[in-house]
């Protein structure tokens, strides 16, 4: 793999003085609460002195956004810092296309203050080749709490319980689950299942090791029947519908839960929405153990020849990696920073139970990377089994069925 240092290419094309930093960067953080935290990033860089153009792309999965890049790159002019997922950036780094911000990062000792986990997907043999902003957990249930005091119901702790609130809900007048017919939020619905139906030991088995005779097995069967019972609880207009529609279907008290990262979390707090008053943030119900799946949200940089974008590429790396920019970041984005060494007591209720269950399952072996966001398997895999879920989830196939069509898309795709 060939990756460019950013700061020694600086070193040697640098003119005496730098007139013009900027920073391009591409991104599909397009909702209320991730342009709000993307805000917190640009103002430091744009008080460094560089100029920001904001490149976005409408798609909240990303799927727009890459065919963006590839059109960029294929033109020779890739932006300066793009959001990436999982192992698409790998892929773009054993390309040679990524360079690196080593020498700032071993200066602000960036080893040292970020988990395993984020490091895992931003550091790619040894070079910092991406600069994280955030941890998202992805098996998330966020509930209003008005629906829920109108039918006089608890949260759900068990997936029995969820199921049984479902008609209760429906004679009050209100979706039980919130949803956007997309695809990509299929593949997420359906990793939040798999995690809290089979727990992390399948989890780890199934959809990161692919084991075949796992993908065909029982447990996934039963992941498939608990998917079969929310796909019955969402409403006619789902198809089509963004992430974030359905989050503000919750948040005005059309519908009583939704099933999606904790990205949904910026929409309540643009919303002026508070934890424990408002809405419930818990995570999907546990059959078989505690687990917790995580995503790791980072501006990717690539490999630039003017001086300006270099030294724009590095104010961003060093603004993002700011412990106050990493706290306003998340306070807006509804996730918790990818540093671990920040206090978190100007956090909400729900940032700060996210990062002690991150931290606790991260010590137990039970914190397992998102397979809808490209971190588990690579995108080809994804892409596959994405096709097969969404066929189920929009049809009347049956569980057994779709466990069948899961693992032949993954077998044909590996």
């Amino acid at each position: 793999m060939k990756v460019l240092s950013i700061t020694a290419l600086l070193l040697a094309t640098a003119s005496p003085a730098l007139a013009d930093p900027s920073v391009e960067v591409m991104h599909f953080w397009t909702s209320g609460g991730e342009a709000a935290a993307l805000g917190a990033v640009r103002d430091k860089v744009v008080a460094e002195g560089v100029t920001w153009t904001d490149a976005p792309v409408a798609g909240g999965g990303g799927d727009q956004a890459k065919t963006a890049l590839q059109a960029r790159i294929a033109s020779g002019n890739p932006p300066a810092a793009v959001l990436i997922l999982g192992q698409n950036i790998i892929d773009w780094a054993n390309e040679g296309m990524l360079g690196n911000v080593d020498a700032l990062a071993e200066a602000q000792g960036w080893d040292a203050a970020l988990p395993r986990a984020v490091k895992d997907f931003t550091q790619v043999e040894g070079s910092w080749v991406s600069v994280p902003t955030n941890v998202h957990r992805t098996d998330m249930i966020w509930a209003s709490k008005a629906a829920f005091d109108k039918i006089g119901a608890a949260y759900p702790t068990t997936w029995e319980e969820l199921n049984a609130l479902a008609p209760k809900f429906r004679e009050a007048g209100i979706i039980p689950l919130a949803h956007g017919g997309q695809a990509w939020q299929e593949a997420y619905m359906f990793e939040a299942v798999a995690a809290g139906v089979g727990g992390a030991d399948f989890y780890r088995k199934a959809l990161i090791e692919l084991d075949d005779a796992t993908l065909r097995g029982p447990e996934m069967v039963a992941v498939f029947t608990q998917l079969a019972e929310l796909r019955g609880m969402v409403d006619d207009n789902a198809p089509g519908r963004d992430w974030n529609l359905a989050s503000s279907m919750v948040i005005n008290g059309e519908a009583a839960m939704q099933i999606m990262g904790d990205w949904a979390k910026g929409e309540f707090t643009n919303a002026g929405k508070k934890p424990g008053d408002d809405y419930a943030c818990i995570p999907v119900p546990k059959a078989r153990g505690d687990a917790f799946v995580y995503l790791v949200n980072s501006l990717s940089l690539f490999t630039q020849t003017d001086p300006d974008l270099i030294k724009g590429q590095e104010v961003l790396a060093s603004a993002i990696m700011d412990p106050a920019v990493q706290v306003a970041f998340n306070q807006a984005k509804g996730a918790i920073p990818a540093r671990t060494d920040i206090d978190l007591s100007a956090m909400d209720a729900c940032a700060q139970a996210t990062s002690a269950s991150l931290a606790s399952n991260d010590a137990a072996g039970t914190a397992v990377p998102t397979f809808a966001g490209t971190h588990a398997a690579n995108a080809a895999v994804v892409g596959a089994a994405t096709d097969a879920i969404t066929a189920f989830f929009n049809s009347d196939q049956t569980p057994e069925e779709a466990a069948t069509a899961l693992a032949d898309a993954i077998a044909a795709a590996r």
